[in-house]
Parts: structure tokens; sequence; C-alpha cells
């Protein structure tokens, strides 16, 4: 039995370009001190007006998206409202951490934002603790999804969580990955 020694195409460019250069830039003496990736969350939420079978073909997908089974949410009350009885499945999500993290962000980074039409960037605001989400209004976007098959678009929402204390560091982080963050608009004089 033979182990390979694979290391995603991400994590290689981490290890052997970005930590050098993070530990460089900010003058960092513990090598633990330099910012790192530690998993990402997918989350999507689908309502309630899914069938069993569609709600099946997009936990499929988010799988094939993803590299691992999702878990599926419930919902915790009845709110007749919103026509929601309780232990009804509204959404999904799943937390990648490791290699299938590194694969899921090259991806995303290299293939599938890419491909968003008129893409311009992404936003660079970061939430105050280094760590970054970015909302996906269509997930046919990742090329593992055939589009003949999407019934109906649905969204979702991806966390990197990092161990940046700060925003600057996070997006230091992240733009040295390659996370292709929208440049400020330059002002125009009057």
């Amino acid at each position: 039995m033979s182990t390979s020694s694979y290391t995603p195409a991400l994590k290689k460019q981490y290890l052997e370009q970005v930590f050098p250069t993070l530990k460089e830039s900010r003058g960092y003496k513990n090598p633990h001190q330099v910012p790192q990736i530690v998993k990402v969350s997918i989350n999507t939420g689908f309502g309630t007006d899914l069938d069993k079978n569609q709600i099946k073909d997009v936990v499929k997908d988010l799988a094939i998206i993803a590299g691992q089974k999702p878990v599926t949410a419930k919902a915790r009350k009845s709110v007749s409202n919103f026509k929601l009885r309780q232990g009804q499945i509204v959404g999904a999500h799943v937390t990648l951490r490791g290699d299938n993290m590194w694969e899921f962000l090259y991806r995303l980074i290299t293939v599938a934002l890419p491909t968003i039409r008129d893409f311009r960037g992404v936003p660079p605001r970061l939430d105050g603790s280094g760590n970054y989400t970015i909302g996906i209004s269509d997930y046919s976007i990742f090329p593992e999804i055939s589009v003949e098959n999407v019934k109906r678009t649905l969204g979702f929402d991806i966390s990197i969580v990092t161990t940046a204390q700060t925003d600057e560091e996070g997006r230091e982080l992240l733009s040295l990955l390659g996370m292709p963050f929208r440049r400020p608009e330059p002002a125009q004089a009057a």
C-alpha cells in the first residue's frame, strides 16, 4: 500500500510563498503568529417551498461543490406565518478543513469567481476579526454543476475563518492567496 504525499496547490503556495512573505512583511518573531486559514464554512438556506426531491438535488450539488457531505438544518420550531413546521429541512451547511478546504478555496478563487458575469472583484470588507464572508447568488458558477440539471438557482454563503487578529492581516493573507478583491474607485474631480 503506497501513500501519496499530494499537497493541494493553494496550500503549497501558502507554505512556499505566502507564509514567508507575511512573516517578513509583518515582522513576526514566532511562526505561530503568522495568520493562516482554519476552516471554510458553506451555508445555504432554501426555505419551505422545496419538495423532498429538490432538497436531495440541492444537498447533492452542495456535496459535489464542497467535496464532502453537507449536514441538513431543520427548523427548531413551527411558525405558521411562514408555513414552517418543526423538524422540516430548511437548509444545509458543510465545514471544510485540511486538504478539502484548500482544494475548495483554489477552485473558488481561480475557477468559480472569475466566471461570474461582469465580475469586478469581491468586496474587501472583513468582519473585524480577520474573517471573510462572501455571498454567492448562484451556485452554478462552479464547473462541477451541470447547468442543465439545475431546476432552481440557489445561493450560499462562504465564510473563511482565519487566525488573523485584524482585518488588515486577514486581507493581506487572502490577497496573497489570490482572492480577487475589488479595487477602490478613484475619486473623480468635479
